[in-house]
């Protein structure tokens, strides 16, 4: 399976898609003025104590403080905190682990109260993204990861990656791990460390623990509230996470986040540094690489699926519910039990994919078209089950019940992706009635005219919509619409295609990148 990042990089955000053999199977979107902070490690202050919750809040210097439950706070906090305290006690040195006094494990069913106090400084890491009111949730257990391992300290244990199968090939890399990993720290081994030579995990191992000392000194060096190690960046922490050998590109479309990305594949595999492109065609990204038509027929509450069938998906306080709905699909030869599991596995493939795709998470209900024969429920739970097993997020998935219902959890990390693709139309603003249509080209000229005549900007860039494109620019080139503006008020403006837009919807932006406010309300009708 071909694998492809493409990085959109715009003046208001970043997206990131992630395709395999060209079909789109993840999308992260983020503004320029948020941060991903999963894996972020903070010295944070305790604000408030719960004993009724039995956690705390934590001030960690977001606008909401950070929740603490009791449980993740690990069974070596009491270690973890007498080693906080002696590294702020003396600011000159960083204390050693293996000379830390090993104090006793917290109880499972203790108290909060026992351990921590309102106004003490913590050591904490973010294991959840703020979500709608709440702020974003912490565990003490900290951890620094890596391309193939990751470094846990106030730990001996090592574990090995369930989705590694073989036996011999567990018991070699953790022989290994065992012999190479410092004292006083634990260590997960990835799934991608599978295959991997002694000296390249020695060199990671030796990379997280540097990560880790240098974050105990600016702990040190801190004055209160303090993030004292930061995630890499969202593309480059993509590609930790995600890549194999079989990536065949990467695409960018900005020079900044390119050298950050081709830096970071140079380190981890040398031997594929070429497959960082840098992209820097005038037709937007997501346009050239089939990404825009992907996400405009892949969210929404209707989800088409071969032959006629579709799914429904929606959401509510508690779940997501997803019903699946043969449509207009004519019965197959072979009768309606068939039919029903052609649409089941079909539909499977695709709930597979939309989890993914939107990053879903909590309970998820999925109605399947009712199956009598059990063994073709378990092939559906099966299919399901190999779809997911990619999924890097923590999932379970039960069996189908008599009913059809089968009950997945997944693992909610951050926001789930809701990209609306049903919108307000931007001629008419909702109320269905617009200007004649012809007069549009007229509409857009004005525009030109005032962007170059009245406020003096003549480097411009056009985005319209591709059909529209295509008519103001058919003809020679001294015969075109296009051309005719160019001369007319020799401007050094380009126009270019993009599906995000609507028929009759323009955007102007100047050569930055930021976009330039020329919309206008459409005028009232009688």
């Amino acid at each position: 399976m071909n694998s492809e990042l493409i990085v959109d990089a715009r003046a208001s955000g970043i997206s990131i898609a992630l395709t395999d053999d060209k079909k789109l199977i993840e999308l992260n979107e983020e503004a320029r003025t948020e941060q991903f902070s999963v894996g972020n490690i903070y010295l944070g202050k305790i604000k408030k104590i719960m004993p009724g919750l039995n956690a705390a809040f934590v001030d960690v210097g977001y606008e909401k403080d950070a929740f603490l439950h009791y449980l993740d706070l690990g069974l070596n906090f009491r270690t973890l905190q007498y080693f906080t305290q002696q590294a702020l006690n003396d600011r000159k040195r960083v204390p050693v682990i293996t000379k830390v006094k090993t104090l006793p494990e917290l109880e499972k069913q203790g108290s909060i109260t026992e351990v921590i106090a309102s106004g003490q400084e913590i050591l904490v890491q973010v294991s959840k993204e703020p979500i709608s009111t709440k702020g974003p949730r912490l565990t003490a257990e900290i951890s620094i990861a890596g391309r193939f391992l990751i470094l846990i300290p106030f730990s001996d244990k090592v574990s090995v990656s369930s989705k590694i199968n073989s036996n011999a090939e567990r018991s070699r890399l953790r022989q290994l791990v065992q012999s190479i990993k410092p004292k006083g720290f634990g260590v997960i081994i990835r799934t991608s460390a599978e295959d991997i030579k002694v000296a390249e995990l020695d060199g990671e191992l030796k990379l997280l623990l540097k990560r880790w000392e240098d974050s105990i000194a600016k702990a040190q060096r801190s004055k209160g509230v303090t993030l004292i190690h930061e995630e890499m960046g969202r593309a480059v922490g993509l590609i930790r996470d995600l890549f194999t050998p079989d990536f065949t590109n990467i695409y960018v479309n900005d020079a900044e986040i390119f050298n950050e990305i081709k830096q970071y594949v140079e380190l981890i595999a040398p031997e594929h540094k070429d497959i960082v492109k840098l992209y820097n065609d005038e037709l937007p990204i997501f346009d050239h690489f089939g990404i825009t038509k992907q996400i405009k027929s892949s969210f929404g509450k209707t989800i088409s699926l071969k032959k006629g069938s579709y799914l429904i998906i929606e959401r509510t306080e508690a779940l997501y519910s997803i019903d699946v709905n043969s449509g207009n699909r004519s019965i197959s030869t072979n009768g309606q039990e068939d039919n029903a599991l052609e649409v089941n596995l079909a539909a499977a493939d695709e709930i597979a994919r939309q989890l993914r795709l939107r990053d879903m998470g909590g309970i998820i209900i999925v109605d399947f078209i009712d199956l009598h024969k059990s063994e073709n429920r378990n092939i559906v739970l099966n299919r399901m089950r190999e779809n997911m097993s990619g999924d890097r997020a923590r999932h379970n998935i039960l069996p189908l019940s008599k009913f059809g219902i089968m009950q997945i959890t997944r693992q909610r990390v951050r926001p789930a992706v809701e990209i609306t693709v049903e919108e307000t139309c931007p001629t008419c603003l909702g109320k269905g009635k617009i200007r004649p249509s012809i007069l549009f080209t007229d509409q857009l000229e004005s525009k030109i005219d005032l962007l170059v005549n009245k406020l003096k900007v003549n480097k411009f860039v056009l985005h319209i919509h591709p059909f529209v494109y295509a008519y103001i620019s058919k003809g020679m080139f001294f015969t075109s619409i296009q051309s005719k503006w160019k001369r007319k008020y020799s401007h050094k403006g380009k126009i270019i295609p993009s599906e995000k837009l609507g028929f009759l919807q323009y955007k102007f932006y100047d050569q930055f990148g930021t976009e330039i406010d020329l919309q206008e309300e459409v005028e009232k009708i009688s």
